[in-house]
């Protein structure tokens, strides 16, 4: 919650601007009602009713369930009974027919036999049904339990319904003297083409792009054209449908038993790509993860230097070369640098000039080539660091970056700053790629890991 408040705080200053947009939407055209000033509680002691209503149906599931499997062991005692009944009923006549044989004149003795046999058969028969009718007690008693919770359940709800009926009718002296059972008003819109036009027209504003905003209301509006809406309500609809399409893609940066493994990070310059790779190295580090770094962004030498300043906070050896020499060369030295350490990670920082696209494209190849001459399977990781001030050119970054390099993973950058925030719910719409983390600041807890509830709520302006 700490960084949802954060996020909340901080996130977009075009997060007022979508809270803005609705309620200026809503209002255009829209209808004022009454409602009762009570009505939130209302809608909570409704919400706790339904709860509870809830809560007793899943008691009354899993007493269902328990009589169903005390039904079960009952069954397999009663099988288990007999069949040991008659493991020993053919026991004993085996036994009988052996003597019988080994002594045929011995007629006492065979008929002894015989005669313990029956009775064998008769404590086995009565076992058995001592079992079953001990089986059927003990479903009796779970089915009465289960009736008598599902009743009990029942006159809580029934007493919980009366209860807020009451309180309904009659908000009581205190309620009066606060002026609780007084009318209040929320303005309601019905939701129609040219409202969903304008949500539109909202949500491409916020950067999520055209086809990710026309997905986005066509969904919230299923089942609901025509119908009248406030604007907290279309706020928890946007919201859940944001959530909805950013679930799929938060994922933590999966971790590898593979020693070292070896994440290659690119990105434009300026997206924040060497503070992203000192933030991450200070948590793997905290967590007790042994790290390298690699600073093979050796065109631009504030960047060495940055990842040195990292790198001495956490305590994490930071690889460098001079300014203009061979990264790949670099990235060589660092395998074997993090292998002969033992080191858990290896982050490769790598130049991020998109102005020239062809020396990037073969910068890049010629890192991967020189790293999987020690490492077949590397890089294991691939991040693409995303500037959310850029908008709608993120996504065509992530499209040059797919094409250079095999993107496993996003990190989205300076949401803090003046991002609109929506091209992230664009990225993961268009792309899917897993978004492993976002930051809303410069310190190392600014960066935490990406969660699309809080997202959702931080962008459209809804609580948690």
């Amino acid at each position: 919650m700490a960084f949802f408040k954060k996020l909340k705080d901080r996130l977009f200053n075009s997060s007022s601007k979508i809270e803005d947009g609705l309620d200026a939407i809503i209002e255009d055209g829209g209808v004022e009602e009454a409602i009762d000033a009570g009505a939130a509680d209302e809608v909570g002691r409704s919400d706790q009713a339904e709860r509870a209503a809830e809560d007793a149906a899943a008691e009354n599931a899993r007493a269902a369930e328990r009589v169903q499997q005390e039904a079960e062991r009952a069954e397999a005692a009663r099988i288990a009974a007999e069949r040991e009944a008659a493991e020993q009923a053919a026991a004993a006549a085996e036994r009988a027919a052996q003597e019988q044989a080994a002594n045929a004149k011995q007629a006492e003795m065979a008929a002894r036999a015989l005669d313990e046999k029956k009775q064998a058969e008769e404590a086995a028969l009565k076992a058995a049904q001592v079992a079953k009718q001990q089986a059927e007690a003990e479903a009796a008693r779970l089915e009465a339990e289960a009736a008598q919770a599902q009743e009990a359940a029942a006159r809580e709800a029934e007493q919980a319904r009366a209860a807020e009926q009451a309180a309904a009718a009659k908000p009581g002296l205190l309620g009066r003297i606060l002026g609780r059972g007084d009318k209040k008003t929320v303005v309601r819109r019905e939701l129609d083409d040219d409202m969903l036009e304008q949500l539109e027209e909202l949500l491409i504003s916020a950067d999520m792009g055209v086809d990710t905003a026309l997905r986005v209301t066509a969904n919230m509006a299923e089942g609901r054209f025509g119908k009248r809406l406030s604007t907290q309500e279309i706020k928890g609809l946007l919201a859940q449908e944001v959530s909805r399409i950013m679930e799929p893609v938060a994922r933590p940066m999966p971790l590898y038993p593979t020693k070292p493994q070896v994440v290659l990070v690119v990105g434009v310059n300026g997206s924040g790509k060497t503070t992203t790779i000192g933030k991450l190295a200070s948590q793997f580090q905290a967590a007790g993860k042994k790290v390298v770094i690699a600073a093979g962004d050796t065109f631009r030498a504030a960047a060495v230097e940055q990842l040195q300043v990292w790198g001495d906070r956490a305590g994490v050896p930071v690889l460098t070369a001079p300014e203009g020499s061979d990264p790949a060369s670099l990235a060589y030295d660092a395998m074997e640098k993090a292998a002969a350490d033992g080191a858990d990670l290896l982050m490769i920082d790598t130049a991020g000039r998109l102005q020239n696209r062809a020396d990037l494209m073969e910068e890049l190849s010629k890192i991967v080539r020189v790293i999987r001459k020690k490492d077949p399977d590397a890089p294991h990781n691939t991040l693409l660091v995303l500037d959310a001030t850029t908008g709608q050119n993120a996504l065509n970054q992530v499209k040059i970056f797919q094409d250079l390099a095999d993107v496993s993973g996003l990190v989205m950058t300076k949401l803090d700053g003046t991002a609109k925030g929506g091209v992230l719910v664009a990225l993961a719409d268009k792309f899917g790629l897993p978004i492993h983390a976002i930051g809303v600041g410069e310190q190392i807890d600014d960066l935490a890991p990406f969660d699309p509830e809080d997202f959702a709520a931080a962008l459209i302006g809804t609580d948690r």
